[in-house]
């Protein structure tokens, strides 16, 4: 019986990570067209609008665990998930294609990366994010934006590092291109299109992010791990789905670089974004193990950031060590030796 309930969950994470995927799709195809009309350039766009949306499921489910009081599953998903995505998502790309990074990139975001993991262990220094800490985070957010919508313009030149999706052997210059690819949904004939997908798309990612919620902490107690782990890890991995897919397009169309700037603006907005609202919703509160992850999250980023400002490229054998330390880290978790 407990291996039938258990198999279920396990099924009910697989569909809502899918329900995730196509959610966060829709809302980042239909809000990027809804940027361009209003003019920000691919740069902005890539940096803001794709990195929101990306993080969309890790918003959903973060915020809908602490409704639910479960903060070691929302803050171990934020945790788990900047991990995930440096780690594993830029180290298995780089092992495909060794992935270029613009000076610009990492020398300003890299630095805001490393100073916003920085500012988050120290937040959750005393196991507990409050709503004075949440609206400190979201106004070092909004900051944030506006510095990169106020400088998008003058950093448009560099858009074709970090836009994402654009065909490397289509004609025209890198300028004539867009940078953010929509064509999936391009297709669909809708009155009001942009705004219909907008709301459908959040409709998917909160009901398949509620339901994660549930059958995650089901899993952890049915398998007797600590619903930390399952957070950081299992839960983690879904919500980066997006993130993975943006990576994959851009290899496949050869540009690489967009992974570093999308995963950067995404890690970036959920650890003052994500974590932020979730605790001014309601202060979370989290166990011992979260201070371990955070020692690791730490590690990870000032690993990545130092190997991409030395080099401004990410080798395949420095991608395979960040690609195998999120393996150990997901082995470690799940056998109970850490977090």
């Amino acid at each position: 019986m407990v291996q039938g309930g258990t198999a279920v969950q396990v099924g009910i994470v697989l569909v809502t990570v899918i329900g995730l995927w196509v959610g966060a799709r829709l809302l980042v195809d239909s809000a990027v067209r809804l940027a361009r009309r209003v003019g920000l350039t691919e740069l902005t766009i890539g940096l803001t609008v794709v990195a929101v949306g990306t993080s969309t499921p890790e918003l959903v489910v973060t915020t809908d665990a602490a409704l639910k009081g479960l903060g070691d599953i929302g803050v171990g998903n934020v945790i788990g998930s900047n991990i995930y995505n440096l780690a594993f998502i830029l180290g298995v790309v780089s092992l495909v294609r060794f992935v270029p990074v613009e000076r610009s990139l990492v020398h300003r975001d890299g630095v805001a990366l490393v100073v916003c993991t920085l500012l988050g262990g120290v937040v959750l220094f005393d196991l507990a994010v409050s709503r004075i800490e949440g609206v400190a985070l979201l106004g070092l957010l909004l900051a944030y934006t506006v510095y990169l919508v106020r400088t998008g313009a003058e950093t448009a030149s560099d858009a074709s590092a970090i836009s994402i999706g654009s065909d490397a052997s289509s004609p025209g210059s890198e300028a004539d291109r867009p940078g953010v690819a929509t064509t999936i949904t391009d297709r669909i004939d809708l009155p009001g299109r942009d705004v219909v997908l907008l709301v459908v798309g959040l409709a998917v990612v909160l009901v398949s992010g509620d339901l994660m919620v549930g059958a995650a902490t089901a899993l952890a107690r049915g398998a007797g791990v600590s619903e930390w782990v399952i957070g950081g890890t299992i839960v983690a991995a879904g919500t980066s789905t997006p993130e993975f897919a943006v990576s994959l397009v851009a290899m496949r169309r050869g540009r690489i670089g967009v992974s570093v700037g999308n995963i950067v603006g995404s890690n970036v907005f959920n650890l003052l974004g994500v974590m932020g609202l979730a605790a001014v919703i309601r202060p979370l509160s989290v166990g011992g193990p979260a201070l371990e992850n955070v020692a690791w999250l730490v590690v990870v980023t000032v690993a990545m950031v130092a190997a991409l400002w030395t080099g401004r490229r990410l080798s395949r054998p420095e991608g395979g060590l960040f690609a195998c330390s999120e393996l150990t880290r997901w082995t470690l978790g799940l056998l109970g030796v850490f977090g």
